[in-house]
């Protein structure tokens, strides 16, 4: 019964974000507490709730603050070099814009933390996408899957939770993965190229001051740009003109009124970052906030301090040192209060999903039974099994759940076949380019907030691709011998 329960939960909250019936925070919060109810455990929602909530606050605290710390660093110029770069290489061509989102992803994930990877990559290219009227939820797709593959560096958190979790060295994982995984990153940029191209031929190739021009001349219009159709446009001059779904969008998501930037006025704040002369630059304090950045990041891979303490600390010495006068703060800190809020409400909600799913045995129930409904005959090729396996699995659970849980017992049962642990370790590793858009990831709230696409569109979009993603990761894994 909690096996059947999990499932239909898991399906009623994907369902109903999907055809935007409910709004992801409402979702992640009802459904659990009424299915909890529904298991006869109603008494114990708010041990489950609090036990989750204890988990993610850590996490929700260094969100916050990275939130705060990104957007400082937005603000005074730091990245605007890099926008300027992507600029000059991309020619406001959409086709080179795509694959420069999922290459600067993949770069910037060398860090090992998606939210920073995420905060990074929609604060150089949202602007881009803006102002060309390309589709923002194509930005979010690429981006989550391409941080998905890089998330199998060894300091990224899956290899070393398989590592811990069987007992291995996190080397002996990793570094016989590295040609499976460069395939699947590969087949990252080619798609990328591919819904590059669909949003070149939707939308032609201008340059900057084209659509900067025609802006001008349109101010006093409503944007009437959809994400579910990616943008306006189409006719390759920048005109605007609603687009219908699905057909040459490189979407796949359907038109909806309530679309999330369906309202958004033109003038967005971020698009100041194009804008060279605002007045929250600090040019003479680049190379501080650069050096600053770098010294952070480094503590993070090196673990000098927990993640959560190091962005509080880099937040507040950015604000201090970039912002002296008090009232300036209070401005940037409010400028950026929508995104931590956003954020911020989004992990605590999925604390109580988390919660309950982990709480009520629902997970542990759904493991099993998938561990013990594999056929026998497949225990020889229990490699190939975990990492079939590890595609739904590590999407509908935490890292911590499938590693920790389920994991130990695939290896078993592939042990009692031959089939070594670093072989099941190894295999473990296919599901992340989709786990990285999992509702129980704190860090795609911060992708598909920044982006300011909602979590439906970029569900429905990228779920397809990034299952096929993995599934290349497996077959190369395969045919390299390395699974």
């Amino acid at each position: 019964m909690l096996t059947i329960l999990g499932f239909a939960m898991i399906a009623t909250f994907l369902v109903l974000i999907m055809l935007k019936k409910m709004s992801p925070i409402a979702a992640l919060v009802l459904i659990p507490a009424l299915f909890c109810v529904f298991v006869g455990k109603g008494a114990q929602l708010g041990d489950y709730v609090l036990d989750g909530v204890t988990s993610l606050a850590p996490t929700a605290a260094m969100l916050m603050f990275a939130i705060v710390y990104f957007g400082v660093m937005i603000d005074v110029g730091l990245f605007d070099p890099i926008v300027r770069a992507i600029l000059k290489f991309c020619k406001a061509d959409p086709l080179r814009i795509v694959v420069g989102t999922a290459v600067l992803a993949a770069i910037v994930s060398l860090d090992g933390d998606g939210s920073t990877t995420f905060m990074i990559t929609v604060s150089a290219m949202y602007p881009l996408y803006k102002r060309l009227k390309m589709s923002l939820v194509v930005m979010t797709g690429v981006a989550a899957m391409a941080n998905g593959v890089m998330n199998t560096l060894p300091w990224g958190g899956p290899t070393a939770r398989a590592a811990t979790a069987l007992k291995l060295d996190a080397s002996d994982i990793f570094i016989p993965m590295i040609p499976a995984l460069a395939v699947g990153l590969l087949g990252v940029f080619t798609l990328a190229y591919v819904l590059g191209r669909r949003e070149r031929k939707r939308l032609g190739v201008l340059t900057l001051g084209e659509v900067l021009v025609e802006e001008k001349e349109t101010d006093t219009e409503t944007e009437t740009v959809l994400v579910g159709a990616g943008a306006a446009g189409g006719t390759g001059t920048g005109k605007k003109a609603l687009a219908t779904g699905g057909s040459g969008s490189g979407t796949d998501a359907d038109v909806h009124p309530d679309g999330p930037a369906a309202d958004e006025p033109e003038d967005d704040e971020r698009l100041a970052g194009l804008d060279p002369n605002r007045t929250t630059l600090r040019p003479g304090l680049y190379w501080f906030n650069a050096l600053l950045t770098v010294t952070l990041l480094t503590a993070m891979i090196m673990e000098w301090l927990p993640i959560p303490v190091l962005f509080l600390l880099g937040a507040a010495l950015a604000l201090t040192v970039n912002f002296p006068h008090m009232p300036d703060q209070k401005a940037r800190l409010g400028a950026h209060a929508e995104n931590v809020l956003n954020v911020a409400g989004m992990v605590f909600a999925a604390a109580v999903f988390t919660g309950v799913l982990t709480g009520t045995g629902m997970v542990d129930n759904m493991a099993n039974w998938l561990v013990d409904n594999i056929p026998d005959g497949m225990g020889p090729h229990m490699a190939f099994v975990t990492g079939v396996l590890s595609i739904p699995l590590t999407y509908f659970m935490s890292n911590d759940g499938f590693y920790f849980g389920v994991l130990p017992v695939l290896a078993e049962a592939g042990q009692a076949h031959g089939v070594s642990s670093l072989e099941i370790a190894r295999a473990s590793l296919v599901g992340q380019p989709l786990h990285m858009s999992s509702p129980l990831v704190p860090a795609v709230y911060v992708l598909v907030g920044m982006a300011k696409v909602e979590f439906g569109d970029h569900t429905r979009f990228v779920v397809k691709w990034a299952a096929l993603t993995s599934l290349v990761i497996l077959a190369a894994g395969m045919l390299f011998g390395i699974i």
